[in-house]
C-alpha cells in the first residue's frame, strides 16, 4: 500500500513538476535579449530602475522605457517583438498588443484569445536585429518600428533551442518511465518471493 502511494505521489512530480522546470521566455522580447531577462533582479535599459522577474509582463510600467512590459500595453514606450518565423521579424509598439487587430503576420501580438489571428507569415528567409531605430510616430497608421538588421537567421537559432529543449525533455521522461518500470518489477519480484516463501514454509 505505501509502495503504491509513493509510486503514484512520484508520478505525480514526474508529470506536472518536471514541465514547469522549463521555463519559457517572457512574450514579446527578442531572442537575442533572453539571456537579459533571465536573471532574477533585471536593470531597466536605460539604467533608471531595477525590477524583479516577476514583474514583466504584469500590465504595471516599471521602467519608463518599457523593458519590464514587452508583452503589454503598459508602457507607452514599450516595444513588442514579432518572431513571424518564416517572414522577416518586427517590433511593434506594444500599445498594439492585444487591440483586437492582428498586427504581427503569426498573430503573436493578439495572444489573450479575445481575437483569432491566423498565421499569414510567408515562408522565406528571416533576419535578426541587432539595434532599434524608433521611426516616427507621427504617422496615425503607424505601426512598426524601423530597425537595423544584420544577416544572421533567427528561425534556425529558434527552433535548435526548441529542439534541444524538447530533446532534454523526451529523455529525462524516458529515464523516469524506465525507473517506474524498474521499480514495479523489483516490486513484484519481491511479492513472488515472499509468496513462494510462504508456502515453502507452511
Amino acid at each position: 500500500m505505501m509502495g503504491r502511494r509513493f509510486l503514484l505521489s512520484f508520478l505525480f512530480s514526474i508529470c506536472f513538476l518536471v514541465p514547469l522546470s522549463v521555463s519559457l521566455p517572457p512574450i514579446g522580447i527578442h531572442p537575442l535579449d533572453e539571456k537579459y531577462y533571465a536573471s532574477k533582479v533585471i536593470k531597466c535599459k536605460d539604467g533608471s530602475k531595477s525590477f524583479s522577474r516577476d514583474r514583466i509582463n504584469d500590465n504595471f510600467c516599471d521602467c519608463p522605457d518599457g523593458t519590464d512590459e514587452p508583452g503589454t500595453a503598459a508602457c507607452p514606450t514599450g516595444k513588442f517583438y514579432c518572431k513571424n518565423v518564416g517572414s522577416t521579424p518586427q517590433f511593434l509598439f506594444s500599445s498594439r498588443v492585444n487591440d483586437h487587430v492582428c498586427d504581427c503576420c503569426d498573430g503573436s501580438d493578439e495572444y489573450d484569445g479575445s481575437v483569432i489571428c491566423h498565421n499569414k507569415c510567408v515562408m522565406g528567409g528571416s533576419v535578426a536585429y541587432r539595434t532599434m531605430e524608433y521611426g516616427s510616430t507621427t504617422d496615425p497608421g503607424f505601426r512598426d518600428v524601423k530597425v537595423s538588421q544584420i544577416g544572421v537567421t533567427v528561425t534556425s537559432e529558434d527552433s535548435t533551442r526548441k529542439l534541444t529543449g524538447l530533446k532534454a525533455l523526451i529523455i529525462i521522461q524516458a529515464i523516469l518511465i524506465s525507473f517506474v518500470v524498474a521499480f514495479r518489477l523489483l516490486y513484484r519480484c519481491l511479492r513472488l518471493r515472499k509468496r513462494r516463501s510462504r508456502i515453502s514454509f507452511p
